[in-house]
């Protein structure tokens, strides 16, 4: 089979589409002809070991998992002899937070695995996408935060994939949303939710004065005492990005009283339940994809590029 390898980190000329042994699923195991998967920061961060606690996790010095790939699509062509809760021919998608994998045309995952059959009516290349970003916002909101109804909500990064994903769960969950993103994104983050744009180029909310029970990088870009001030008495600080910093920010505001950091590993936290839930929020037209590009998987490398520029809305899926 054919698929995106990766035996170094590095710029994306590292990868390279090269020709591997197709899995066999074991016992429990389920092989999916993947359809769809997607590329993100989190692919691009593996691809370079940056930051470097990644290579703590994945490989000090190279990548453990040469394939990469964490979200995927496609149907389920082949299972184990004790597998129950899938069929040949099931359309599914889910997460390989602990293999990788999704950039090849097959890949086995252990049914016990956050894995799920699709709706009606999604398509891969939207399935794929729903799973980049929906599961992380729900791990960090609802889970960590424990956002509650009326809350106010601030996303940093609103227009990728985490934030656009957190914009509309925070409205799930009956909160009050401001997104910070630029100008030119202000149209989409209003459109999956938003009751406020900030645009960071003319304004640093930072400075502006109001409060918020939460405050969501979901990008990495500010740090917990660059938003301390603005946040309520006691408010919670989410950041997706594993940084010295935040880990430091963590264990200090634990020590204490009143406004927290928090952190959380939110690709291995995943489970069925989750995008189960996913699935009920979709099919109610309360999650909806947003896919910014669309590559095959020869043009993995260009799609690492293209989400190297830190411009991307949404999501980045590669279709098969």
């Amino acid at each position: 089979m054919k698929a995106i390898v990766c035996t170094r980190y590095g710029s994306p000329d590292v990868l390279q589409l090269q020709d591997v042994a197709k899995p066999e699923p074991g016992d429990n195991e389920v092989r999916i002809r993947v359809a769809a998967a997607t590329v993100g920061p989190s692919h691009c961060a593996f691809r370079k070991g940056d930051p470097f606690i990644v290579r703590l996790v994945y490989g000090l010095k190279k990548p453990k998992q040469p394939i990469l790939g964490t979200e995927l699509a496609g149907v389920v062509d082949a299972v184990g002899r004790d597998v129950k809760q899938f069929r040949v021919g099931d359309r599914v998608f889910g997460i390989s937070a602990a293999t990788s994998g999704a950039h090849a045309e097959y890949k086995c995952l252990p049914e016990s695995k956050p894995l799920a059959v699709m709706p009606d009516g999604m398509t891969f290349a939207e399935a794929a996408a729903i799973c980049d970003g929906t599961p992380t916002a729900l791990t960090f909101l609802r889970d960590k935060a424990k956002l509650k109804p009326g809350q106010k909500v601030l996303v940093i990064g609103a227009s990728g994939a985490v934030g656009l994903a957190s914009v509309q769960l925070a409205k799930v969950f009956d909160a009050e949303v401001t997104g910070v993103c630029s100008g030119a994104n202000s149209a989409l983050v209003l459109a999956n939710g938003a009751d406020a744009v900030i645009d960071y180029t003319r304004e640093d909310f930072a400075q502006n004065g109001h409060a918020y029970d939460v405050i969501f990088d979901a990008v990495g870009k500010r740090t917990f005492p660059d938003c301390k001030r603005s946040l309520t008495a006691n408010g919670v600080y989410l950041s997706t990005v594993p940084s010295m910093s935040i880990l430091f920010a963590v264990l200090l505001s634990s020590l204490s009283r009143g406004r927290k950091a928090k952190f959380a590993t939110a690709g291995l936290m995943q489970n069925k339940a989750n995008l189960q839930y996913m699935n009920e929020l979709y099919e109610a037209g309360k999650l909806r994809a947003n896919i910014d590009r669309e590559y095959t998987l020869d043009q993995v490398p260009e799609a690492h590029a293209y989400v190297d520029t830190e411009r991307k809305r949404g999501n980045v899926v590669i279709t098969f």
